[in-house]
């Protein structure tokens, strides 16, 4: 019988290892998993402690906006948010030329979902109808093309 032990002591041995380098590769994915769930917070107005009205939309937008360096001003996000949406964050434009192609306008600046994905500004919701996410995504698109959403006066 003294021949059988050491057999067992050897395979005791690698299925140590074997579970050990299990153990190791399995660390980086619960690293990874505990990691995700300490991920910054999104910014929306209430997060940054501005009501969750018009007001408080854009001032919560224009404090990420100044984190990111895109340029704007309140009176010139409110004059475009009043023009495209009259302050509703969930409207949708169902008539126009993006809407008949298949991608309509969302959410108080009117942005089509490309729009939203390309200039989607990183610390606010990815929903183009999240107010601070449409304000903040919208005023770096108009940054990117007109300057600043100062600049703006009509369909954009």
């Amino acid at each position: 019988m003294p021949a059988i032990a050491p057999r067992r002591s050897r395979l005791a041995r690698k299925l140590a290892v074997l579970g050990t380098g299990a153990a190791v590769l399995a660390l980086p994915v619960i690293g990874a998993t505990s990691a995700s769930a300490a991920e910054p917070t999104t910014a929306t107005a209430t997060s940054l402690g501005y009501s969750n009205n018009l007001d408080g939309w854009i001032r919560a937008s224009l404090s990420v906006m100044a984190q990111k360096g895109i340029p704007g001003t309140y009176n010139g996000i409110y004059r475009n948010v009043i023009r495209e949406s009259s302050g509703n964050p969930n409207a949708i434009n169902n008539w126009d030329s993006n809407a008949a192609a298949g991608i309509p306008s969302k959410g108080l600046l009117q942005v089509i979902d490309p729009t939203f994905a390309a200039y989607h500004v990183s610390g606010t919701v990815y929903d183009p109808y999240d107010p601070v996410a449409n304000i903040t995504a919208a005023c770096n698109y108009a940054a990117a093309r007109y300057g600043s959403i100062d600049n703006v006066y009509g369909a954009y």
